[in-house]
Formats: structure tokens, C-alpha cells, sequence
């Protein structure tokens, strides 16, 4: 029986998977391409040995020859790691443009009210960051991951060929950096930090474009800076928590550090014990190729920590997009109706915000004729926003109707509704281009 770990990261390879369509092959095959070169990578230290032994021995005929051999077997691996790293970088480019693609899609059946709702920071970093984040996990971590496995296979059989005691101490502190690595800096833990820490990035960014927009209404009215809190204790926010993450994982990294890197003073240790009684030309020479092999494995492990941040990445970036993706579109009508005139009429409309604890509006009536000009009075959080909004559909009412020349606004045609209902925001989005052209973008004929 597979845990709930393996069954979701089978998930979520498989949803990314989903994505990439039939260039999901090259994902394939660029991990037997970066697990065969790993595997390359590691015949060169036999030739090493080769080369070791015959200069201990004062033979040096086949030296060159070695070297030589050595030099090739490493261009080898290198050019099929490259050859793997284009079909990966080939499958993750095309996952990340399939993903945006759904999403802009997906969002352009949403109604209007969802992006004042999530926050446009937070949205553009949702299409952009979030899929960028799969692109790396793609193209770098997963066939790494494949090299990752590859490599200890290969090199278990390298560390006991020769010498299997020195390939015992050799993985003692492999083992002990693996337990602090689990312990602390992988697992639960750091799913749990990772999704705080992107939350806290999600809301400075939101603030920031929040921030800037309210610019001109700091300048027009002359209010200080300060004023702008949010965006303040949104930064502080994330310093203090950037700063204390990172001084929480001070000390387990310090000591994984010197656990991975202490595999040499474990074999210096081992050889000055059995230095006491004298050593062999072969010990020596044994000795001399445990210390070159084993800093692959503190590579490798290294490795392994940054695929496990970078999968955690991957799971959170899913889930806020899932978020996008699982908001509900606007429901189309059976057939879409024209209005007979510009009535407006609200009939029993009744409608609470999602996550609020009670109605925005309740049973409201109301007629406006054609021709006249009404405005809404009231005080702030009263529904005079509410009203407009469900006129123009950006939600659709919980109860009631909402008719336009007796049409239901939810039996009308998108495109015909936003011809017939016209809106100016309080907060303005123009285009950094002339008047002529942002009135152009609403209406191309202008």
C-alpha cells in the first residue's frame, strides 16, 4: 500500500504530466538521459584508480591512455546531461505556456467581482510566479532528481568494490547528514513554512500594486506616505518572518554542512588507527580513491535538499492555482435574451460575499425607468457598491432577480451586457498609452 506522500506527489507529477500533452515523452526521457549520465560521470574515478595504482606501482605506460579515457567518458556524460537538460527545459517550457494558458482562459468566464476579491498582485503572481516555479521544478530538480538516484546505486557499487570497511565509514556521515537533513530541514515542517512564506509574499505584492496606484490620491490630497500602513506591515511582516525561518535553520544547516563535509576526516580518523601497525601500497592507494570519489555524495545530497524545497514549491504553486481554477464561471444562460429597453428592476435580491458572516443586501426592491438618474445614498458597507456590482454581473444575486428591460441579467449575453451596462471605478486602470487608445481598447469603432 502506498502512503498518502507517494500518492500525492504521483498526483501531482501526474498533473503536471496533464499539462505538458505529448511532450510529456521528453520529460521521460530526459530522466533516463540525466540517469544514464550520472552513471557515465562516475567511470572516470575508476580510471582515477587505474591511474593511481600504476604511478604507485611505477608504471606509467597506460597512463595517458587512462586519462585520456577518463576525459572522454566525462565529455560523454556531460553532452547526454545536456541533451537530457534540453528535452526537460523542452516539456517544462511547454507545461508552464499550457497552465497560463488555462488560467487566462478560466478567467475570462469569472465574473469581474472575483479579481477585485483575490487582489490583482496577487492574481499576477499566481499566473506568472506560480508557473514559472514549474518550470524550474521541471527542467532542473526532477531530471537532478533521476541523476540523485542514479549516482548512490552506482557508487555503492564503487564503495564496497575496493575497499568495503572504508565504504561503510565513507556512508557514517552520509547517514548522519541524511537524519538531520529528514529531521530538520525536510518533511512537514517545511511544507508547513513554505506555504507561510508564500502567503506573506502573496500579500507585500498585493500591497505593493495596492500601493502604487494609490499614489495620485497621495499626491492630490497630500497625505504622508505612512498612510499607506498595509504596505508597511506587509514588508515588516515578511522580514520578521524571512528573518526567523532562516535563524530557525541556522543551526540544523550548520551541522548537515559539516556531517556531509566530514567524510574525509572520517577516513583520516580510520587510516592514522590502522597506520599504527604499518600500511600496504594497496591501502594507501584505496584510501587516496575514497577521498576523491566522496564528495559525489555530498553533491548528491545537496541535491536531494533542494529538490524536496523545490517540490514543496511546486505543491503550494498547484494549490494557487487550483484556487483560480476551482473559482466558479459565470453560468451562461440557455439562450441569450435582448433587452426591450433599459429598465432596471431588482426583485426580492438577496447576496452575501463569500467567508461573510452576514447579507451585503437583503430583499431589496427596486425600479429605475429608462432615462433616469438615481444615485445611491448611504453609509460606507451599506450595499451601494453591492447593488451596482450585481447589475453589472460581477457576482450573481444569492436570491431574487436582477432584470434589464425584463431580462434576467443572467439570460443575457456577456458581450451584450457589457454593451448595455456602462461603469467608471473608483480606482482608474488606464494603460500607459494615450486616451484615444484606452477608450479604444473598450470600443474599437470609437
Amino acid at each position: 500500500m502506498k502512503n498518502k506522500q507517494e500518492e500525492k506527489k504521483e498526483d501531482m507529477i501526474a498533473r503536471l504530466m496533464e499539462y505538458a500533452g505529448s511532450f510529456r515523452y521528453l520529460t521521460y526521457a530526459s530522466w533516463a538521459l540525466t540517469a544514464l549520465s550520472a552513471l557515465m560521470a562516475l567511470v572516470p574515478y575508476i580510471y582515477i584508480w587505474l591511474i593511481i595504482r600504476d604511478v604507485m606501482e611505477n608504471s606509467t605506460n597506460q597512463v595517458a591512455h587512462y586519462g585520456w579515457m577518463a576525459v572522454w567518458w566525462a565529455v560523454g556524460a556531460m553532452l547526454v546531461y545536456m541533451i537530457g537538460l534540453m528535452c526537460s527545459h523542452m516539456a517544462a517550457f511547454r507545461v508552464a505556456s499550457n497552465m497560463r494558458k488555462q488560467l487566462v482562459e478560466h478567467m475570462l468566464r469569472l465574473p469581474l467581482g472575483f479579481f477585485d476579491s483575490i487582489g490583482s498582485g496577487k492574481l499576477r503572481k499566481i499566473v506568472t510566479d506560480a508557473t514559472a516555479s514549474t518550470e524550474t521544478y521541471l527542467a532542473h530538480r526532477l531530471p537532478d532528481a533521476a541523476a540523485s538516484y542514479a549516482t548512490p546505486l552506482g557508487l555503492l557499487v564503487l564503495l564496497f568494490w575496493f575497499d568495503w570497511r572504508m565504504g561503510l565509514l565513507s556512508l557514517v556521515a552520509v547517514v548522519a547528514a541524511f537524519v538531520i537533513l529528514m529531521t530538520f530541514m525536510i518533511g512537514p515542517t517545511l511544507k508547513v513554512e513554505m506555504a507561510k512564506y508564500q502567503n506573506a509574499l502573496d500579500r507585500m505584492s498585493n500591497e505593493a500594486v495596492e500601493y502604487i496606484r494609490g499614489m495620485s490620491v497621495v499626491k492630490t490630497f497630500g497625505q504622508s506616505v505612512f498612510s499607506f500602513k498595509r504596505f508597511r506591515e506587509a514588508i515588516d511582516d515578511y522580514g520578521t518572518f524571512v528573518t526567523g525561518y532562516t535563524n530557525s535553520l541556522r543551526l540544523p544547516m550548520v551541522a548537515f554542512t559539516v556531517a556531509i563535509n566530514s567524510i574525509f576526516a572520517v577516513l583520516m580518523a580510520y587510516a592514522m588507527v590502522v597506520a599504527v601497525g604499518g600500511v600496504s601500497n594497496t591501502f594507501l592507494l584505496n584510501l587516496l580513491y575514497y577521498v576523491i570519489i566522496t564528495p559525489v555524495l555530498t553533491l548528491t545530497l545537496y541535491r536531494v535538499m533542494m529538490q524536496s524545497e523545490d517540490k514543496m514549491i511546486v505543491e503550494d504553486a498547484l494549490k494557487r492555482i487550483d484556487s483560480v481554477l476551482g473559482a466558479k464561471p459565470l453560468a451562461e444562460g440557455a439562450a441569450a435574451h435582448k433587452p426591450a429597453n433599459c429598465d432596471v428592476e431588482f426583485r426580492n435580491v438577496s447576496f452575501r460575499y463569500e467567508g461573510a458572516g452576514s447579507n451585503a443586501v437583503t430583499d431589496v426592491n427596486l425600479k429605475i425607468k429608462q432615462g433616469e438618474k438615481v444615485a445611491l445614498v448611504g453609509p460606507s458597507g451599506g450595499g451601494k457598491t453591492t447593488i451596482a456590482s450585481l447589475l453589472a454581473r460581477f457576482w450573481d444575486v444569492d436570491q431574487g432577480y436582477v432584470t434589464i428591460g425584463g431580462v434576467d441579467v443572467k439570460d443575457m449575453d456577456k458581450k451584450d451586457l457589457m454593451e448595455t451596462v456602462s461603469f467608471v471605478f473608483q480606482n482608474s486602470k488606464l494603460q500607459k498609452t494615450s486616451i484615444f487608445e484606452n477608450v479604444r481598447m473598450g470600443r474599437k469603432n470609437a
